[in-house]
């Protein structure tokens, strides 16, 4: 039975990547913390570099579970989609990266949500042999 794709949103394309990115990428949560709390940075700023990628994306890509529940706790918008409407669960998925997978779902965040092209997390954790993710996403 195929899933309907629901919209997915526009992206943004307003900051740069900061060192919450980096932070993010690297699974740093008391780095996050300590420079989110300067309120110098957007928890939801895109990195135009690397195709909209915010620091929830990038905390996904890496399988980082606490910095995205950290992130989300400072505002992060779970919903946000790159220039071809990735969302921090298509990244999951595509590099078998159940934990995060789980802590996006716990987190309420869209994990059916169709790219540009039409393709939904779990179909892009199939294309990528991820069963593992594949499977928890046809729950």
């Amino acid at each position: 039975m195929s899933k309907r794709c629901t919209p997915h949103a526009t992206p943004s394309t307003q900051s740069d990547m900061t060192e919450v990115h980096e932070a993010a990428a690297a699974g740093d949560s008391t780095l996050i913390e300590t420079l989110l709390d300067t309120g110098k940075y957007d928890v939801n700023g895109p990195d135009p570099e690397w195709h909209n990628r915010t620091p929830v994306h990038w905390a996904a890509i890496k399988g980082h579970s606490e910095s995205i529940r950290l992130l989300v706790e400072y505002g992060a918008t779970l919903d946000v989609v790159t220039d071809v409407g990735w969302t921090p669960a298509h990244f999951a998925a595509e590099g078998g990266k159940i934990l995060a997978l789980r802590a996006l779902q716990k987190l309420e965040a869209p994990i059916d949500m169709c790219d540009i092209y039409g393709d939904t997390p779990k179909r892009v954790a199939e294309i990528n042999g991820q069963t593992e993710c594949a499977e928890f996403l046809q729950q």
